[in-house]
Parts: structure tokens; sequence; C-alpha cells
């Protein structure tokens, strides 16, 4: 069975890379897209095919995914062009023949007023008109979205304008795990993913990451519009830091909370705890 990963160069793709070959697929049988294929190199030496495939050049994509059975579009991160580049994935997979194509989407996307899902609401509705059987894979947030930044967290600590609201957490590999499952499996035509790990608050966030680190991490709650400015003053484009306030808004109204049963269901066992997976995480 060939089974195609996008993106596999991102953190996520070579996640599911990996992951695949741990559970037992064939490494020929396995392919790994990337637009700098040279990045790729490792994988191939384990004798993954590897070929190139730009979101923004469908002839690249044509190519990528000829004879491909199962694929996984990681979303792009082209913001404003995602839609246009999911499109044309999706076009090469029913070209292809491809019976199954799974899609990293964004928690309740067809329903929330988070800026940033937008565009994975719009890549949902293409896949429901398509003729391609689909599953939509909701990952909520990736607990390395905070654990990358312990540097600033040790100088200001950890600031949001969450409230008391939670947010549920995995490590991406989980993430991985998951979709792996789901392109090795059967009976995930159709299914709709709402994939998180345990639900904490920021300010829990930093008491853990400070009891794992074992120095105090401060936290401060703000309001959306002065987080946004404090985001403009990191040097963040105002695009994104209009974004990412809207994430924290998202996360106090609940937007970025969904029940751990599906991650457990296509893990076969509960994610890690915050603090596990918080160890995990910054060991590596």
């Amino acid at each position: 069975m060939s089974i195609v990963v996008t993106a596999a160069s991102g953190q996520l793709g070579r996640a599911v890379v990996t992951s695949l070959l741990d559970r037992g697929a064939a490494p020929a049988d396995v392919v790994a897209t990337s637009r700098r294929p040279e990045s790729l190199a490792d994988l191939a030496d384990r004798g993954v095919q590897v070929r190139r495939a730009d979101y923004s050049e469908p002839a690249t994509l044509t190519e990528a995914l000829a004879g491909a059975e199962r694929v996984l579009l990681v979303s792009g991160d082209e913001f404003g062009r995602r839609v246009t580049q999911h499109t044309a994935v999706v076009e090469a997979a029913v070209a292809a023949g491809a019976g199954l194509l799974a899609y990293t989407s964004a928690p309740h996307a067809a329903t929330t007023s988070l800026a940033l899902a937008a565009e994975h609401a719009a890549t949902e509705r293409v896949l429901v008109g398509s003729p391609i059987d689909h599953v939509l894979l909701r990952n909520a947030w990736y607990v390395e979205n905070y654990t990358g930044q312990l540097a600033t967290y040790r100088e200001h600590g950890l600031v949001g304008a969450t409230g008391e609201g939670r947010v549920s957490l995995a490590l991406r590999r989980e993430y991985a795990e998951a979709a792996a499952a789901v392109l090795l499996g059967e009976g995930h035509a159709g299914a709709t993913y709402e994939l998180g790990g345990e639900a904490v608050t920021l300010a829990e966030l930093a008491a853990v990451i400070g009891d794992v680190t074992g120095e105090p991490i401060g936290h401060t709650d703000v309001p959306v519009a002065q987080l946004e400015q404090i985001l403009l003053g990191a040097d963040l484009p105002a695009s994104a830091a209009a974004t990412f306030a809207d994430v924290d808004r998202g996360i106090a109204a609940g937007e970025l909370l969904v029940p751990t049963d599906d991650l457990t269901r296509l893990l076969g066992r509960a994610p890690l705890s915050t603090t596990d997976a918080v160890r995990e995480a910054l060991a590596g």
C-alpha cells in the first residue's frame, strides 16, 4: 500500500513518516514529499521514497502523488494561500486514484470563530465536495508551542489572554502517531477526529513548566488587545500578532478544548499527562 505524506520535511510530517515505519510500514511503501527533498536524505537512507512536491506547483503534486493509495495532507503554512494550495493536493490525490486522504485541520473547524481556522474550514468544505474518501484530523494545540518559548518564559513569564479558559495539549509525536494509525488502519473514511490531550489553563501550564524545570515560571493574564501589542513589540508581523492574540481569545472561550477520547482511541492509550508531555518536550 503506497502512503504519501506531504510536507515531510516539517516537524509533524517527519514524525508521521517515522511513526509509519515504527508501526511496521515497509519503507518502500512510504513516500515522503517536500519542497526541499534534499532535506529528507536520512529518510531516503532508510528506504523511504522521497519526491519533490510544492503546494504551489500542481505539476509537482501530480508526480509526487502518482500511485498513491492513501495521502496525508499536512496543512500548509502560507496563510492566505492555503485553500488554493490544499485544493491542488486534493485534486492531485483524486487524479492519482487515491482511496483515502487525511487532512490535519483545527479543532471544531466547521464552527469555531478562530481566525486561524478559517482556511481549515474552507479546506474541509473542499474535501466534502470532492469524490475522495477523507478523514479530518482536527489537532488541538501542541505542547511544543509553549515549551519552545522557555527562554522567553524565564525572562518574562508566560503571558497570555486566556483567563480561566483551558487548552487541550498533546505532543507533536502523539498527533503524528494518530495520523499514522489512520493511514495504516481501516474504517476511518468519513470520520472527523477532535484530537487533544489533557486540558489546562495557562496558569496551570506555567506551574507545570516550573515544576519540571525546577525554576519558577510566572504567569500574567492580560486583555487580548494588550497581548497583541506585546506580540507586536516582540517583532511579530501585525498579521501574526493578531492571529496569535485571537488564539488566546479562543482559548478563553473554550474553542481549543476537546475531549481526549478520539486521541486515546487512535493511540490505543491515553495521551501523556501535561507534566509528562512537558518533560518529554523539554528533554527533546
